[in-house]
Order: structure tokens, then sequence, then C-alpha cells
């Protein structure tokens, strides 16, 4: 899915920056783009970091 149309960001690509160590929207805009530029991505940005950091926690 297109989380970011500005910049044709997938949720897959801010999941792997958030596996890589973004933790803050502003990490992953800083390794793929995605909130850069509009920002009307950000809350899904957020959730997907939520997400991605409460998976990881639950896993190890």
């Amino acid at each position: 899915m297109y989380v970011c149309l500005c910049h044709g960001v997938t949720s897959h690509t801010v999941t792997d920056a958030v596996t890589c160590g973004a933790t803050t929207s502003r990490e992953v805009a800083n390794v793929c783009g995605a909130g850069m530029d509009c920002g009307r991505c950000k809350r899904t940005v957020r959730a997907i970091i939520a997400a991605t950091l409460e998976e990881r926690a639950c896993a190890g």
C-alpha cells in the first residue's frame, strides 16, 4: 500500500526503515522521504512505526 504519494513510498518501505532503526517519523523521512512534503502521511507513518516496534517487542 502506498503511504506517501509525494515520494511514492509504500508501507513496506516504512516498515523496513523502522526495522533498520528508525523510531520517529522524522527518522523515517530521512531514510525514505515519507512525510517530508505535504505531511498527509505522517499519521500513517507513525502508526506503522508503533505497530512495527510493538511487533518487534512482542517477538523478542
